[in-house]
Parts: structure tokens; sequence; C-alpha cells
């Protein structure tokens, strides 16, 4: 794949960004894509390897190699057929998927992957540019129906490969508009909110028909898509955020960062927001949890204009360069920095909140503490922080119960998800299916492509007793 001696000629190099000062003025992405003849270039760097592991690094299995040699002989609608054939959504992945085929690419042992991100996301935009995406519809119409309930990545991708499939597919979202978390969870910054737009033009195009404003389980009552459908695919999502009950916990300024972030992405995209406005403009602002959504907080503060923004994570500080010899191809704990942290932000390791104090109501300091190995509070290492905003970013524990769940009646696994195994995912309700984050846990869009596929597979062959969809 690609040139023999590619990876020795060509040095690794990966896109470009605006300067911190001109992105934080705005809230578009600010990636400077790599040009034609460098993505070649790099495409030329895909070794022969005996076992390609960036196959199996990628939750979605996307056929690496095959693209990325296509690139180099810029046969680039050759590559998009390819790199479509396991992933729906290229465009989304292209942009905040974390990697984990780079990870895992052979020459990364020497910290030079390939910039296989970075050669997924031109081969779709090429797409897009050249027009050589368009609705895929159905040769043959099933006369089977479809209910998807979620509109995030896991809920696309089901609709899209059943509509393709024959069946008509309605989705129902609780929202204004599609996308789930990818609208209103992600930032516009990392994800324009564009990009969705003609994605859900091109579903609608091939046949899937949108219901938003609809919260399945509230307004409509979840037992009626058992009357109205041949099969029903629940792609909620994992929304209940875990809480930090410590005293203060009650005062205003202290919300969970999707409250934050969703409210965000509503004010860029134009939409009435529902709640008090939550502000991070002039804000001594603290971010406790140091994962992705942390660092999503992190961005969307600077932006705001927040004075300071100090984010918390309660594990150690990971090791800057993990051990190859110990973690290669696997995907390695080590310290992540994203380009929000770039941006500016004070970030301290190993501690914890241990309560919030207020003014008149409303938080003004952060109580925090150093926590052992074992996650308890070291002695004499109280600290306190100025925080006029605090933003709860630790993570998600399960799906919401109440409505959807509870009114199906599902089965639910030890962690609150709902119950389904990743052949059949059947749930313990007849022609009920779950796919994603809700049957799964909070995971990353990748996975969540890939089980509303395979999901989408296991409903057809439920529905026509076979299937000719791929897994």
């Amino acid at each position: 794949m690609g040139k023999p001696t590619g990876f020795k000629e060509f040095p690794r190099q990966v896109h470009g960004e605006q300067a911190v000062a001109e992105r934080l003025g705005h809230y578009r992405e600010f990636t400077l894509p790599l040009d034609g003849a460098t993505l070649a270039s790099q495409g030329a760097r895909c070794m022969d390897c005996g076992v390609p592991f960036c196959h199996t690094g990628c939750p979605v299995n996307n056929i690496i190699p095959d693209w990325n040699d296509l690139v180099y002989r810029n046969r680039w609608r050759e590559a998009l057929e390819v790199l479509h054939s396991t992933n729906n959504f290229p465009e989304f992945t292209g942009r905040i998927c974390p990697a984990p085929c780079e990870a895992s690419c052979t020459l990364n042992i020497e910290d030079t992957p390939v910039s296989i991100k970075d050669i997924e996301q031109a081969i779709v935009e090429t797409g897009w540019a050249e027009g050589w995406i368009v609705a895929e519809g159905p040769r043959l119409r099933t006369g089977k129906t479809v209910a998807v309930v979620g509109s995030g990545p896991a809920g696309l991708a089901a609709a899209q490969q059943l509509a393709r499939a024959g069946h008509g597919v309605t989705v129902f979202e609780r929202n204004a508009k599609p996308g789930g978390l990818l609208r209103y969870g992600i930032p516009d910054f990392k994800l324009d909110k564009a990009v969705i737009d003609r994605r859900i033009a091109q579903m609608e195009a091939e046949g899937v028909v949108f219901e938003t404003n609809v919260e399945v389980g509230t307004s409509l009552p979840a037992k009626d898509l058992l009357r109205r459908f041949d099969a029903v695919v629940l792609t909620g999502g994992s929304e209940k955020p875990r809480d930090l009950p410590v005293p203060g916990r009650e005062l205003a300024g202290v919300h969970f960062a999707m409250e934050f972030l969703g409210q965000s992405n509503r004010r860029v995209a134009g939409e009435a927001l529902q709640a008090p406005e939550i502000l991070a403009t002039g804000k001594h602002v603290v971010v406790i949890g140091g994962g992705d959504t942390g660092s999503d907080c992190v961005g969307t503060s600077n932006r705001q204009g927040a004075l300071s923004v100090t984010q918390l994570e309660i594990m150690p500080k990971p090791p800057e360069r993990e051990n190859k010899a110990l973690t290669w191809p696997l995907w390695p704990v080590k310290l992540r920095s994203s380009s929000s942290h770039e941006e500016g932000c004070g970030r301290r390791w190993g501690v914890t909140a241990r309560g919030f104090e207020g003014l008149n109501g409303r938080v003004s300091a952060m109580l925090g503490v150093e926590v052992d190995a074992k996650m308890q509070p070291v002695p004499g290492s109280e600290f306190t922080l100025q925080a006029d905003l605090v933003l709860l970013a630790m993570g998600f524990v399960h799906p919401l119960h109440d409505g959807l769940i509870d009114g199906l009646k599902v089965e639910k696994d030890p962690r609150g998800n709902v119950k389904a195994d990743t052949e059949s995912y059947r749930t313990s309700i007849d022609k009920v299916f779950a796919a994603g984050d809700m049957r799964r846990g909070q995971s990353l869009v990748v996975w969540a492509i890939r089980e509303g596929r395979q999901a989408a597979r296991a409903v057809d062959q439920f529905l026509m007793g076979r299937s000719d969809l791929p897994r």
C-alpha cells in the first residue's frame, strides 16, 4: 500500500490551525487542511504491513490502507467508495474522532503514524465538493416500517442503512433539529453544524423522515411506536450526567457541562433558549472533569470571554509519552492536550472538589483537595479556587430512564443501560432494538456509528429473514 519507501521519504504532516488569538474571536472550525500533493505524500507513507493493525484499531474497521493507497494514486472517487463502505459519516469522525487507528499504526512505534484522520476528512470533503455524494435510495421498497428514537450518530447510521435496505424509516428527535450530541453537545468550532445539515438532506432525499420536537415517552407514548412500526431502534444516547453531591452543589452557577454546551450551541445557531442564560463572560470558570466534554467547556468558556479557566481531573497526571513496548497497538493512557487547552487553561490532576462556597446564593469559590491512589483525600492538601461558574463534566452514568425506557419497560443491565447484545441488538421487548451509548454506555462517536450500522443489519434480518447489509 502506498509507496514502498514512502515512510522513509516523507515525514509525517498534519493540518494546521489558525492562531489562537484569531480563532478565539469566532465559533467556526479553525483547522487549515493539507493540500492535495501533501495528502498524496501522506498516503504514500502507508506501509505494506503484514498485519494492518489500523483495521482493528478503528471501531468501524475502516479499510485504511486501501484508501491511503488510492489517495496516493490520485484516485479520490474510488477512495471515497472504499471509505463509505464501512463508515456512513466520515466527515464526523474525520473531525472529532481521537483516531485510535493512528495509535495502532505500525509507524506509531516511532511516533510518526500515517496522518489517517486528515486523509479521511480530505476524502469525504473532496466527495462533497465534487458532487459525488448523492442520495442512494433503494431499488425496491419492502413495505416494512422502522422507528428510530434519537438522531445522534448511532440513530443516523441505523436510519440510513435501513432506508437503503428499502424500509420506511422515521427518526424521532426531541430537539428542534436532528443530530443529537453532534449538534447540541459538540461545539461548532470542532464540528460546524452545516456538516450535519448536508448529510441530513441526503438522508431525507433517500426517504428518511425526521420528526423533531417529539420526545418519545412524554409527548408521544412509547407504546404507540410498537403499534405503528414493525421495529423500533432505541438510540437515545447516554444522557444522565454524573453528579457531585458535595456541600454547596445547590448554589447558582454550578451546572452540568451539557447545560452549558447545549445552550452555547443553540445560541450560535440562533435557536431560542429555554432556560436562564449560562455564560462564562467575565467569570472565573472551574471545569471539573478532564475528558473531551471538559475540554469543550474550556474552549467555549474562552470564546465567551472568561477571566480564567481551570480544569480539574481526579485521576493522576498520565505520562506524556506511553511505553510503546507495553501498549502498542492498543489505545494508550497518556497525557492528551487539545486545541482548547492550547487556547489557555490551568490544569490540575489528582484533585477533587470537597464543596462550594457562595455569596447571596451564588457560587464564589470551590473547595478542593488532593486525592491519593485510592481516591481518598490527602490530609493537609486542601486548597480554594475562585469560581464564579462551575461546570461538572464528569461523564454520564446511563441513559435517561424516565419516559422512553421506563415506558417500554425494557430490561436494563447492571449499569442502567438498555440490555442488548452486539449480535442481535434485541432488547427484552419484542421488535425493540438498542444501539449506541444507550446500550453500551458513554463512548465515542465512531463506536456509535459502528453500533448503528450493526443494529441496522440485525433489524433488517429480523424483518426480512436475511440481510445484505454489512456488519
